[in-house]
């Protein structure tokens, strides 16, 4: 088909490889940095970044606000993504004279690591949230992609990458944890399709499978426990939530990774359409997390609150008493599913 007679989403996208491309090729010293409260598409694609870019002898940093989730830890090279928190307070700023953001949905999303970047620094956006504004010098944006990791895939085509099993490895984990382990209406003909390409250089897809989906840690739990223990539903039962306090967290000794994926267990429950985790993160503020079982369009509510992400999967910060915050998130959730 020739670049005339694609459709115009498609030739936007191709348009927007060539520049990311160019944006790649034509400089060096990059920082390569993703979402806060990173999940396994965020820590896949920073580290799938970093192989290409290794390849192409160019010098880059990897960070994140925080630190790489124990569960990462068997993915190569994860010990090279600097803790920002760690590195700031010993004076440990990385030289850099652009930057790559990978599966951030807005600027904010960045967090704190932002506030290293130099006034109108050239930034690379790639992402795949269709709430992504565009802040990018260059946006490389596929809203129909199942992760992050699949705009990756294609950008490693264009540019003309070697594969190997670690550039498999890192791309695989952004599929498989983004899909919900190939299981979530994302999973497309093409997400099937580049897995099994991955498994051709040595994925191991079970072993990931059972470390990133299956393995619990006994924090995740204890937290889980109480949880469950706040688990509240509408008077039709189609709308569920719970809640996570500072207490909760510090006496389960849970950590984010622990907290990633509770907001499942409301939402997979018979007949609720909405399933919602309210998370304390300071004394007057709660991360909410939503999960639509299909009919409702949760980033459209998210968004609300100045939050974002997927119809079927978003979140947002909202500043009050968790009393005050689930009432006006659940109006607006009756709002928007009525």
């Amino acid at each position: 088909m020739s670049a005339m007679s694609l459709p115009e989403h498609e030739f936007q996208y191709r348009q927007q490889l060539e520049d990311a491309k160019a944006f790649i090729h034509t400089r060096d010293r990059f920082l390569v940095v993703s979402h806060v409260s990173p999940d396994g598409d965020a820590i896949g694609s920073t580290l799938a970044v970093g192989q290409m870019l290794r390849q192409l002898g160019k010098s880059f940093k990897m960070i994140n606000e925080g630190a790489v989730p124990v569960k990462f830890h068997m993915l190569p090279a994860h010990e090279q993504v600097l803790n920002y928190t760690e590195a700031s307070q010993s004076g440990t700023k990385p030289e850099f004279d652009c930057v790559i953001a990978v599966d951030c949905a807005d600027y904010e999303r960045i967090g704190r690591v932002s506030e290293w970047f130099p006034n109108q620094v050239p930034l690379l956006n790639i992402d795949h949230h269709p709430t992504n504004n565009a802040f990018g010098t260059v946006n490389l944006l596929r809203e129909n992609a199942a992760a992050t990791a699949e705009v990756l895939y294609d950008l490693a085509v264009a540019l003309n990458i070697s594969w190997n099993k670690p550039l498999a490895d890192c791309l695989y984990t952004g599929l498989l944890t983004d899909t919900g382990g190939f299981r979530y209406s994302n999973t497309t003909p093409m997400v099937f399709s580049i897995a099994s390409e991955l498994l051709h250089y040595g994925v191991e897809g079970n072993e990931l499978a059972d470390q990133l989906l299956e393995k619990l840690t006994f924090s995740h739990v204890m937290v889980l426990q109480k949880a469950l223990a706040k688990l509240t539903f509408s008077p039709d039962r189609k709308i569920a939530w719970m809640s996570v306090n500072l207490t909760d967290v510090q006496e389960s000794g849970a950590d984010n990774a622990d907290l990633e994926g509770l907001v499942n267990y409301p939402r997979n429950i018979e007949g609720v359409e909405v399933g919602l985790l309210f998370k304390q993160s300071s004394e007057q503020t709660y991360k909410v997390s939503f999960r639509s079982a299909g009919n409702a369009d949760v980033a459209a509510i998210a968004q609300h609150f100045g939050g974002g992400g997927h119809v079927r999967a978003a979140g947002c910060t909202v500043s009050g008493t968790l009393e005050s915050v689930v009432e006006q998130v659940l109006a607006e959730v009756r709002r928007v599913f009525s």
